[in-house]
């Protein structure tokens, strides 16, 4: 019996110990934890949320929370020179022009389908299509028509393409924003499946080293889009493979008729980036400067081959999904917020009254000179010809002769490998880039 009472003793001193090695153990990995910091340019933090509530026999959405905040200032730009931020300033008017146009050709009846319009965006679409070098790549979804005319496209490109005319660059088989330019532009077509264009980017990324190049590739994806499968694995592919993905997470409140407060349960989407193990950043979409700082760090990150970056960028859209949405299922009172936040009054206001960079009078003329440029564009698609039957046929597969597709910097690159004695084997050969 002593010996069993001392072997109790021993097997309780060693189960003492244990637990002590554990608690040790754990406490030890509590202390080696990771941590993560999201960076926030924004000078302002809305506190409100939407809920769903029901009124009389009909679920209504209902905003609550602190809708009296003063707006805040534009962030000066790390970056930007006074020059720079009147191109922004004057793309982003354009961009604004051009679809209240559009929307006065859908009410004449001259718009083949619908219309979906980027009212509210246009800071975040084209300061950040302004960061891309003419070799960087980008791949734009349908309210990144700001980002359009930055890479090129003339507005007029953009009205033909929604009235299917037969100078638009689908010559008249499309009439939605899936166009692009992959020879001279550096512009993926947008798809209609939400989120396929981050690996289409990702597999251009890669495309590029392998012809020796560490290249910037930007694209978008709305809040709902985000949370597709593909989404998931195109960034995480990416991250993998530190290829220069550059991913603007578009929050615009919305995802067709259903807030954010009901798509996910993150506080920011830009938290999100902690799980693929790359930056975040979140930024105020209605603040060009800090739209453009950030695209612009992430792309420079981009080319230095240090992989990509998850970029939020907050805002509201102050449209219905697309034209025939007349958006009745928004609060008023969360329109009234955002619309104090117009990203081009701000960004105007910036200039003339702030930096005082522009004065009214040079203001007046530059919207007068896009009024101009958008009034010839405008007629330009309204006089242009209808796509004839018969081309329809044309097109379609690709046919012996019509293009060759090459590499565009440059053949992959070998070395001869070496045997085990150290002589080059010229027989055999490998690639100087290797997927990780």
């Amino acid at each position: 019996m002593a010996k069993k009472r001392k072997s109790s003793k021993t097997q309780q001193r060693g189960s003492s110990n244990g637990r002590g090695q554990r608690a040790q153990s754990i406490s030890n990995s509590l202390t080696n934890q990771r941590t993560y910091t999201i960076s926030d340019y924004r000078l302002e933090k809305p506190a409100f949320q939407v809920r769903q509530v029901r009124v009389g026999d009909e679920l209504q959405y209902e905003v609550t929370g602190d809708l009296s905040a003063p707006v805040p200032p534009i962030r000066d730009s790390k970056y930007l020179s006074q020059k720079q931020c009147i191109e922004i300033y004057r793309w982003m008017l354009l961009n604004r022009k051009m679809e209240q146009a559009l929307e006065n050709l859908y009410k004449q009846g001259k718009v083949v389908g619908g219309v979906y319009f980027g009212l509210g965006q246009e800071a975040c679409s084209c300061a950040s299509a302004y960061a891309l070098t003419p070799d960087d790549w980008m791949a734009p979804m349908i309210r990144n028509q700001g980002s359009l005319l930055v890479r090129g496209f003339s507005a007029r490109d953009v009205m033909m393409q929604y009235m299917a005319k037969a100078g638009s660059p689908t010559k008249g088989r499309d009439a939605s924003s899936h166009f692009g330019d992959i020879q001279k532009r550096n512009v993926v077509a947008p798809t209609s499946t939400l989120g396929d264009l981050i690996p289409v980017l990702a597999g251009v990324a890669l495309g590029a080293r392998l012809q020796g190049r560490d290249l910037a590739v930007m694209t978008y994806i709305g809040d709902a889009g985000q949370s597709t499968g593909v989404t998931y694995e195109g960034v995480n592919f990416a991250a993998v493979q530190k290829l220069g993905l550059v991913l603007f997470v578009e929050n615009n409140l919305w995802g067709y008729s259903t807030p954010c407060d009901l798509q996910f349960c993150v506080k920011d989407l830009a938290e999100r980036a902690i799980a693929y193990g790359i930056p975040g950043v979140i930024v105020d979409g209605t603040d060009a400067c800090q739209v453009y700082d950030a695209a612009h760090e992430a792309c420079e990150r981009a080319r230095h081959g240090q992989g990509p970056t998850l970029i939020e960028a907050k805002m509201m859209r102050m449209k219905g999904h697309a034209i025939h949405d007349a958006a009745d299922y928004v609060p008023k009172p969360l329109f009234e917020y955002w619309r104090k936040r117009d990203p081009v009054a701000r960004f105007e206001n910036y200039l003339v009254d702030v930096k005082k960079w522009l004065t009214s009078d040079e203001n007046r003329a530059l919207i007068a000179d896009v009024d101009r440029e958008l009034e010839a564009d405008r007629n330009f698609a309204v006089e242009s010809p209808m796509p004839t039957p018969e081309s329809a046929a044309g097109g379609v597969y690709c046919e012996e002769g019509c293009h060759e597709i090459k590499p565009k910097y440059g053949m992959p690159k070998f070395r001869v490998t070496k045997s085990a004695a150290g002589t080059p084997n010229p027989k055999e050969k490998e690639a100087v880039v290797h997927l990780k």
